[in-house]
């Protein structure tokens, strides 16, 4: 076993004393290795949400430029139908045969997802074909994506001592962060220093190809990493929806206001930006920037209090009901035309809410699941619930927009979406520190 499980185990006085020496090193890859994989998934969901537009054009050609965007989220979120099905399958194997095992699998099925949007053809050089391949890429994305944030929020929970693991947990939100953050800023430049006429022929590609350049040295990494969980008692996918179903139904709610503020206070903000309140690219491109440094910036220093507390659920209900309280207000003065200083400080410090329940939130839900059964429950809560809240977001508060004409309709899903999370946490078992 590795030196972070065996700390925990060892009596109080002991795991007291060697744990934070004992548990550093290998926390500290833990953090990298999982930083990278999750950060490639970020990275490249951030760079296709940002140019959706361009996206829909050249590979879903319609008469109408709605159709286009639409078909373009659409498969944006055709990858998120793919995660409870890798959530499964991958979840499974870090519980059958390690962490690192399924942490290797996922960032080699995410580097060919990324590869097959990069280099396709436009359907104006291959027809349908094109249109099929750039789907089958964000279904691997997908497929990758549905057993990531099992597998590397348990290595980050178990490499962890119990006084600190909130604080290592967290840093799966950081780099998520971090990656929209690098995302828009490539982007951003990208879109400065390139023509309208290069970036539609061939610039929206380069975001892409710089993302396959992390493959590689997450790939070695992984390889390396030191083992946290060696298998055993699994008993199939069946045991862990008989002995948790209730428990996994409630994460699936649980996740719900914060992925839906993830894809549209993130990911869809650009495009809301530009398209329906006819704001200026680089506002888009600015304001995407503050949201992902209000989460790397905010999910660790949270982590941190979060270990502080002697339970999860005070932070957590702390966090909704700010953020429920906040969202029409928020979208009422977005909507108004604010100018670029109001407009990011809006969408910061709306990210910055969401992003406070991110350590405790993900301690809570795999403290409910023995080690066994942790990554297999994490990912399906987690896919589960980014799949039916957050992929279809954009294509939905798009839809919404059109059909209803108002330009509140990201405020009525966030608000609707937050209810149903603060009413899931409210009954969802509570396990501070299990092993």
């Amino acid at each position: 076993m590795t030196h972070a499980p065996t700390a925990l185990s060892s009596p109080a006085g002991t795991a007291s004393a060697a744990a934070p020496t004992a548990a550093r090193p290998h926390s500290r890859r833990a953090i990298v290795a999982a930083a990278i994989g999750n950060g490639l998934e970020i990275y490249d969901f951030t760079v296709y949400s940002f140019f959706a537009a361009t996206i829909g054009k050249l590979f879903f050609p319609s008469s109408s430029p709605l159709a286009s965007l639409l078909l373009s989220f659409a498969t944006f979120g055709a990858g998120f139908v793919m995660r409870p099905l890798g959530a499964v399958l991958i979840g499974s194997l870090a519980d059958r045969r390690g962490r690192k095992t399924a942490l290797t699998l996922t960032i080699a099925l995410m580097t060919a997802g990324t590869a097959l949007i990069a280099f396709t053809p436009t359907h104006a050089s291959i027809g349908v074909t094109a249109t099929v391949l750039v789907v089958l890429g964000r279904l691997l994305q997908g497929l990758s994506a549905g057993g990531e944030v099992g597998a590397a929020s348990a290595l980050l929970l178990e490499s962890a001592s119990k006084r600190n693991r909130c604080f290592l947990v967290s840093w799966q939100a950081a780099t998520q962060g971090g990656a929209a953050l690098l995302g828009a800023l490539t982007g951003a430049a990208v879109s400065a220093l390139l023509s309208p006429e290069a970036m539609h022929d061939w610039g929206w590609r380069l975001p892409f190809l710089l993302g396959l350049l992390i493959a590689p040295v997450g790939m070695y990494i992984r390889r390396h990493l030191q083992e946290t969980h060696e298998g055993g008692q699994h008993g199939g996918i069946g045991a862990v929806f008989r002995e948790h179903g209730r428990t996994l139904l409630l994460g699936m709610l649980l996740m719900t206001g914060s992925t839906s503020s993830m894809y549209i206070m993130v990911f869809y903000m650009p495009t809301y930006l530009v398209n329906t309140l006819h704001m200026p690219p680089v506002t888009a491109f600015l304001a995407a920037c503050m949201a992902g440094l209000a989460m790397l910036l905010v999910a660790p220093f949270s982590g941190l209090l979060a270990d502080r507390l002697p339970h999860r659920k005070p932070l957590l209900f702390a966090g909704g009901l700010a953020s429920l309280a906040l969202v029409y207000p928020n979208f009422m003065l977005l909507s108004s035309g604010p100018g670029l200083p109001l407009t990011m400080a809006l969408i910061g410090g709306a990210v910055a809410l969401m992003s406070v329940s991110s350590g405790a939130g993900a301690a809570l839900m795999m403290e409910a699941l023995p080690r066994h059964h942790r990554a297999t429950g994490m990912s399906v809560m987690y896919s589960l619930g980014v799949t039916v809240f957050g992929g279809f977001a954009p294509l939905i508060v798009t839809w919404l927009i059109a059909a209803t004409g108002s330009n509140m309709a990201p405020a009525w899903y966030l608000f609707a979406s937050a209810c149903i999370s603060l009413s899931a946490l409210a009954l969802f078992p509570s396990h501070p520190g299990r092993d």
